[in-house]
């Protein structure tokens, strides 16, 4: 990177992790007037990777950061050894010698491990590199279990990833709860009984006393100071880290009392020479281990070391991160501490019951929002988060909820938008203003924001669709940054290419690996074309949690179990044996509003044996877990009500075995009603029908929670063979056009002419689509197969439940009816001083 004017200056990085990566990516960019002749040095045998997403390494994925340019020369698989200060030189441990104008150190950091016995016994790792999940890979092969040391984000990473290796495992965390550094206690709690509802042992505030060994010389248990014990045959130890600053200790630069290499707010060490970022500097008294404030180091350097009158500091960082570990949503933001002798209030809301806990702390006069903790539904993250130290927007129990989230246009300007690179509000309207951006991945590609953890990516698109909007630009319709098709175009693509899987689709109509919203709509499209059992293939890897193991995941992350009960008839066997499978592996029971049963409370390992049983007694799934038809609820209708005109029940049963299975781009539910009482509820359902004395009459459209609304009447006075022709016609057509988790009230609404609209297409068929409707639905009904039982006919999908293949087969007394009845009420807001 030289220029012709003035020869280049030589600047040495000492490491290549994720702030190293940064830093000359910066400089890359900011090139102009003086410039440096770059050499970066990491030890590790490949150049920098995002450590953010290790885990997904033991997945597959590819976590290697976009290379240098041929301009920059990058060593690896050396250490840097010593600095000579004094000759500006830097030695390796390969014995090269490196000069520098300008040394900056990246050396990051490295995994504490307690002084306990044992500690260097073969089978106990860290968990730091790709190395050392390469290592753990390998070492874990035919072993059973396992135990965690840590319970912070890296430790329950690793007992996630161990989980996926097929071991049973345990979490060991000093602190009262997990996630001490992000979690308040109530928030901790709350991770807890999610975590330990996924089969881990969770152990908090008491350390490690010792390690032991097995009769092979390699660990066996893990000794607690409490006097208990837990076996493991692996531990990972994730402890926390301890800065990296051996480099600047033997060349007499001053280092923390704890560690970390003292640099001032530009990052600058006491040698002018020699600068720190990451999490090997100790600047402003901390050192910091996230991504945002990180980078923040490495974009403060590449000015300084640009522009002598540069006047770039590091004024702090937002220490907010949104993640989800082991399926579970959880997100800790600004300052969540609010206790006595602060000017602060926290409003607080907990559900034992649907596994949420949420809490704001605001200021004295509730006016200013100071930080605040979500676990179990961090939706409201991404407002939250822009509104940290400034004015709420909203009453705080509507902020908890999501109720009064901004459109992009509305944020301030100088609100962080992504706090791991630090971008406001104002830099992404700037960049789309300036470079005429349109979509969400130039926006990426131009500011970096979303391109860390992702979790302000639905931030952008909103900021981007009001920029747009307001710049007369009309707000394209792409599913995600992945595919520039919605998802009805995409439907489209998949029916008439007739493509089968997502790894084709997105090689011929996207870019990238795919993501979390991508890969779960093309599942739900492949689905609804009867593509097969949802666990076959490649299918299995695009499902979401639920359908991953085809049962609704639980508040304590046990699942439960939803045999389909057709309008909600049952026989007395029927009763009789689930009765009996609740009975024998401990679960509770409940009669849902859909009038089925629901069995609460099942471990992984023991989803298997119940379908087996529950299959034998004639019963299949009730697709709970799914995008899918849950119920048709009914009455009794004509069959004993002295005032039905109709028999309810057995046309909510025809209908039900009809389209049961029926993959949606929501959840669908229906009703009958056998009279005008309309004791089924049926204007509340996705479709419903109520009986008169001239025929059915069919209303569409009515959606249940959060925004009721009633459904509305489409046609009166139809017989059997009419009503089933319009709601299969209505539900294709649907499934066809609405957008992703879009339930058919907001797609009715969304409708360009709404019910007018849909008679034309369902009734008159104006677009000439109604055959192909109509042939689509009885694809469905003659492919129809009962998801379970082809699970437990095949061995391999079977496979896919690894926690439980050495699982004791006994039910854990942990787990079933102790749950008090004012437990399973959610607790009211509460506010504290």
């Amino acid at each position: 990177m030289g220029a012709d004017s003035e020869p280049s200056r030589r600047l040495v990085v000492a490491g290549h992790g994720p702030s190293a990566h940064r830093l000359v990516e910066a400089l890359r960019e900011r090139v102009a007037g003086r410039t440096w002749t770059i050499t970066v040095i990491g030890e590790e045998p490949r150049p920098a990777y995002d450590r953010v997403a290790l885990t997904t390494h033991l997945e597959g994925a590819d976590l290697a950061f976009p290379e240098h340019g041929d301009e920059v020369t990058v060593v690896t698989g050396e250490r840097v050894t010593a600095v000579d200060r004094a000759a500006r030189t830097v030695t390796t441990s390969a014995g090269r010698v490196a000069a520098y104008d300008a040394l900056v150190l990246a050396t990051g950091s490295a995994p504490f491990v307690p002084p306990v016995q044992g500690r260097d016994l073969p089978g106990v790792f860290a968990y730091r590199t790709v190395d050392d999940l390469d290592a753990l890979r390998a070492y874990a092969g035919g072993r059973s279990t396992a135990a965690v040391i840590g319970g912070g984000l890296l430790g329950l990473e690793a007992a996630r990833a161990l989980q996926g290796l097929g071991l049973r495992g345990a979490v060991v965390e000093v602190a009262p709860w997990l996630m001490p550094r992000q979690l308040d206690e109530g928030g901790g709690a709350m991770l807890r009984r999610h975590i330990e509802g996924l089969g881990l042992a969770v152990h908090t505030g008491v350390p490690v006393r010792a390690l032991e060994a097995g009769e092979d010389g390699a660990v066996r248990r893990v000794v607690l100071a409490d006097g208990g014990a837990i076996g493991a045959e692996v531990v990972v130890f994730s402890a926390g880290v301890r800065p990296r600053d051996e480099l600047a200790r033997a060349c007499g630069l001053p280092v923390g009392e704890r560690g970390g290499i003292v640099v001032d707010a530009a990052c600058r060490t006491e040698d002018p020479a020699v600068w720190a970022i990451g999490e090997c500097a100790l600047i402003g008294g901390a050192v910091y281990g996230l991504a945002g404030p990180c980078f923040a180091m490495a974009e403060v350097v590449a000015d300084r070391l640009l522009s002598d009158a540069s006047r770039a500091v590091f004024d702090g960082a937002d220490t907010s991160a949104k993640l989800k570990l082991m399926g579970v949503d959880v997100a800790s933001f600004g300052d969540p501490s609010a206790g006595p002798g602060r000017d602060a209030l926290s409003v607080t809301y907990t559900d034992p019951v649907a596994g949420v806990y949420k809490k704001l702390v605001v200021s004295d006069d509730a006016r200013t929002l100071l930080g605040g903790v979500l676990v179990g539904d961090a939706e409201p993250y991404g407002t939250l988060r822009a509104h940290i130290g400034r004015g709420l927007p909203g009453a705080p129990d509507r902020m908890l909820f999501g109720g009064t989230e901004p459109a992009g246009g509305d944020l301030p300007g100088a609100a962080v938008v992504c706090s791991c690179n630090n971008v406001t509000a104002d830099g992404v309207r700037r960049a789309i203003s300036e470079h005429s951006l349109t979509d969400v991945p130039a926006v990426k590609d131009r500011t970096r924001a979303g391109t860390s953890c992702g979790s302000c990516v639905p931030l952008l698109k909103r900021i981007l669709d009001a920029e747009l909007t307001a710049a007369g630009i009309e707000v394209g319709t792409a599913l995600c940054e992945h595919f520039g098709h919605s998802r009805a175009e995409l439907f489209d693509i998949v029916r008439t290419e007739r493509i089968t899987s997502f790894t084709r689709l997105i090689e011929e109509h996207g870019t990238g690996r795919g993501c979390d919203i991508c890969k779960p709509a093309v599942a739900s499209i492949l689905a609804s074309l009867g593509n097969g059992h949802v666990l076959a293939g490649e299918q299995a890897a695009l499902q979401d949690t639920n359908d991953h193991f085809l049962a609704n995941l639980q508040k304590n992350g046990t699942y439960s179990v939803v045999p389909r009960v057709p309008g909600g008839e049952i026989t007395p066997a029927g009763l009789i044996a689930i009765g009996e499978v609740a009975r024998d592996f401990g679960l509770y029971t409940k009669i849902t509003g859909g009038q089925r049963i629901d069995l609460f409370g099942a471990r992984v390992e023991q989803l298997p044996e119940i379908w087996r049983r529950l299959v034998a007694a004639g019963f299949e799934s009730g697709h709970a877990y799914g995008k899918a038809l849950r119920t048709v609820k009914s009455c009794v209708g004509s069959a004993w009500c002295r005032y039905g005109v109709q028999d309810s029940t057995a046309m909510a049963i025809r209908l039900e075995l009809r389209y049961r299975g029926l993959r949606a781009p929501h959840k669908l539910k229906s009703a009958v009603s056998g009279c005008a009482r309309e004791c089924a509820e049926a204007q509340s359902k996705d479709f419903g029908v109520i009986a008169t004395e001239d025929g059915w009459n069919l209303y569409l459209a009515g959606n249940g929670g959060m925004r009721p609304r009633h459904a509305d009447l489409f046609a009166t006075g139809l017989g059997d063979d009419e009503l089933i022709t319009l709601i299969d016609r209505f539900l294709m057509y649907y499934i066809r056009t609405a957008d992703r988790l879009q339930r058919t009230a907001t797609w009715l609404e969304s409708l360009d002419g709404g019910l007018d609209r849909l008679r034309e297409v369902i009734v008159d068929d104006r677009l000439g689509i109604c055959a192909d409707l109509d042939a689509a639905m009885a694809r469905h009904v003659a492919a129809y197969s009962d998801e379970w039982r082809g699970t437990l006919d095949d061995p391999d999908r079977l496979r896919r439940f690894v926690s439980f293949v050495n699982a004791p087969r006994t039910p854990d007394p942990s787990i079933g009816f102790g749950i008090e009845r004012d437990q399973i009420k959610p607790l009211p807001l509460e506010v504290k001083r």
